[in-house]
């Protein structure tokens, strides 16, 4: 059975609601996931999933430490994640904190692994992205970020 592993990092919690909520997405489509805190995720452990969604809260324009610190140590990995269904979320504090930035550099390391990243040609882009906290709108972006998230993991793995 397809398996979709959500890591996170968040200081506030506005990163880990929207993990939860994407969760809700990829269950809702019958996928099994994880969801997990960066602090309990080693880079080995993504081998071991069909799908990898990170999010992380924008610090000076890009992903946290934690996130990073993960990354960059999947590089003892580079090849074995190839063909995986990749994904990225953030939040920041501001209208223009940085999420867009942010996502990419996460997008940026998935697709150097050989993920396959899906856009969206509706609401939010790259990923979802919450301002200050989860609203409605960012909800309704998280949820369906995950359902098509798991809909994509079952037209590659079945």
């Amino acid at each position: 059975m397809s398996k979709v592993l959500i890591i996170y990092y968040s200081r506030s919690g506005t990163t880990e609601k929207m993990a939860k909520i994407i969760s809700k997405g990829v269950a809702d489509e019958g996928i099994a996931v994880d969801l997990k805190k960066v602090a309990s995720v080693s880079a080995g452990d993504l081998v071991k999933y069909e799908a990898i969604v990170i999010g992380s809260p924008t610090y000076y324009g890009t992903m946290s430490y934690e996130i990073k610190k993960l990354i960059d140590e999947s590089v003892k990995f580079h090849g074995k994640l190839e063909g995986k269904v990749g994904g990225a979320f953030a939040s920041s504090a501001n209208v223009a904190g940085g999420n867009e930035t942010t996502i990419m550099d996460m997008i940026d390391a998935l697709l150097i692994h050989g993920c396959i990243i899906q856009g969206d040609p509706r609401g939010d882009h790259y990923g979802p992205v919450a301002v200050g906290s989860v609203d409605e709108r960012a909800n309704k972006e998280c949820l369906r970020f995950g359902a098509r998230i798991g809909r994509l993991v079952k037209k590659i793995y079945g």
